[in-house]
């Protein structure tokens, strides 16, 4: 393996290729490579508009991005692009090799899914390990947006006990949540159900000890289904929001009037607090972590 780091190898490859094709802009195209990208599995994710200037136009072929692939170590390349629709849906782009499905290897937990089609968020990694280290041997917990498993296969994996129900609607994450439960060896213990989690009833009331709201903006549409899914006597929820970052006890407080305006009755109180990420200048997304006792 090369000493050079990727950048040099990328650059070097491109130096080379314009001595080999007599096209005389390795100034412009250099400035123009891009900075930084994911390699993980044996894929490298190229950052939004790679490539995609008018500089590139006499360059871009199949053994550019051969060379491209060699320079960075993989065996396929793909360009991200915009998360779109409700469904949050990628359109990343395969620009070299063969096949769409993807893994990525966090903390032991494997995730697969299909790269051009849904998102997954580098951002949260911190939480799902949180999720993937807490005590929660014998529950039996609810995952109300789950995707293609970020909380749910954390926890299956991190406790051997418990069980989880995981809800989701998009067709194309249940396609891979499923993947991912079998990856782990671990969809004995997880119940996917599809479709819009509140027409579901009462399959999910009164059978939970924690529920995960892992929806943003806001799961404030969600609150009321996971107060009435926590067992009689209460339960943990695990509410992710976006707040100010200058003031997120503002969110917080929302978070809890909200609840107390459901359950007027019981005890409702924050007991842990957590910065995931930077969502978007002077917000963060963050999670509470609420006890009810009813």
């Amino acid at each position: 393996m090369s000493t050079l780091s990727h950048a040099d190898r990328l650059r070097k490859t491109l130096e080379q290729w314009l001595e080999n094709t007599k096209i005389g802009i390795f100034e412009e195209l250099q400035s123009d490579l891009p900075r930084r990208w994911e390699r993980f599995d044996n894929v490298a994710l190229l950052p939004l508009h790679s490539f995609t200037s008018d500089l590139w136009t006499e360059i871009i072929s199949e053994t550019w991005w051969a060379e491209v692939a060699e320079a960075l170590e993989v065996e396929r390349l793909f360009r991200k692009g915009e998360i779109r629709g409700e469904r949050r849906e990628s359109t990343a782009e395969l620009l070299y090799g063969e096949g769409v499905d993807v893994e990525r290897i966090e903390h032991g937990v494997r995730f697969v899914y299909r790269i051009t089609e849904c998102m997954f968020s580098q951002g949260n990694l911190n939480e799902r390990a949180r999720m993937g280290s807490i005590d929660v041997d014998g529950e039996q917990i609810l995952d109300l947006y789950a995707g293609i498993g970020y909380y749910t296969l954390p926890l299956l994996v991190g406790s051997k006990t418990t069980k989880v129900t995981a809800t989701e609607w998009n067709p194309n994450a249940i396609r891979d949540l499923h993947k991912g439960l079998l990856r782990n060896g671990v969809e004995n213990r997880c119940t996917v159900i599809e479709g819009d989690n509140r027409t579901h009833g009462k399959r999910l009331q009164g059978c939970f000890d924690r529920v995960i709201l892992g929806l943003l903006p806001q799961p404030w549409e969600g609150l009321q289904t996971a107060v009435e899914a926590l067992r009689p006597e209460g339960g943990i929820l695990h509410v992710h929001g976006v707040a100010p970052v200058e003031n997120s006890e503002y969110w917080e407080s929302e978070v809890i009037d909200r609840l107390k305006s459901i359950v007027p009755d019981a005890k409702v109180r924050g007991v842990e607090r957590i910065r995931v990420k930077s969502y978007a200048p002077h917000w963060d997304h963050r999670v509470l972590d609420v006890h009810i006792d009813s």
